[in-house]
């Protein structure tokens, strides 16, 4: 069997960058406007990643600050898959991708950037969309400013 890798050398800046105190995803769910939140609901929120993988890449969180998905109440399962589907649909209809990566990383061996608040990431994929400018030179086109993408998703959420 062939094991693909997702490759992502863009991502030492958020490694190396100083990271912000308090937790990114409870700061966003108090907030109104701000902070690149697409939309929230009665548990949850949908944000975009500031340091995606790849454009629209989007981290959907639970309100309640809680480390892992054996937290979860019924309810805020619930709320939390159906913020996934709404995401998926607008990612659908405003970028059009090929395909999806989903996941969920519980812990920081398993590659959470933020370990104390459990997320969700959904990451839209188009055929090619790793292409020689990250194979040599290390570096991720990303096609679309964070604030374009933003107004867009936020017109149709």
């Amino acid at each position: 069997m062939k094991v693909d890798r997702l490759w992502a050398p863009w991502r030492i800046n958020y490694i190396k960058a100083k990271k912000q105190e308090g937790c990114i995803f409870c700061k966003a769910a108090r907030y109104i406007r701000g902070d690149y939140v697409i939309f929230k609901t009665k548990y949850s929120i949908a944000m975009l990643n500031i340091f995606p993988y790849n454009n629209g890449h989007i981290m959907i969180a639970p309100k309640r600050h809680i480390k892992d998905i054996t937290q979860l109440k019924g309810s805020e399962a619930g709320d939390i898959f159906q913020t996934l589907k709404k995401t998926k649909r607008l990612l659908d209809k405003v970028l059009k991708p090929e395909g999806y990566n989903i996941g969920i990383n519980i812990s920081r061996s398993a590659g959470a950037g933020v370990t104390g608040h459990m997320h969700i990431h959904i990451v839209p994929r188009w055929r090619g969309d790793t292409n020689f400018m990250t194979t040599v030179s290390g570096t991720k086109i990303i096609s679309q400013s964070l604030d374009e993408l933003y107004k867009q998703l936020k017109k149709y959420a």
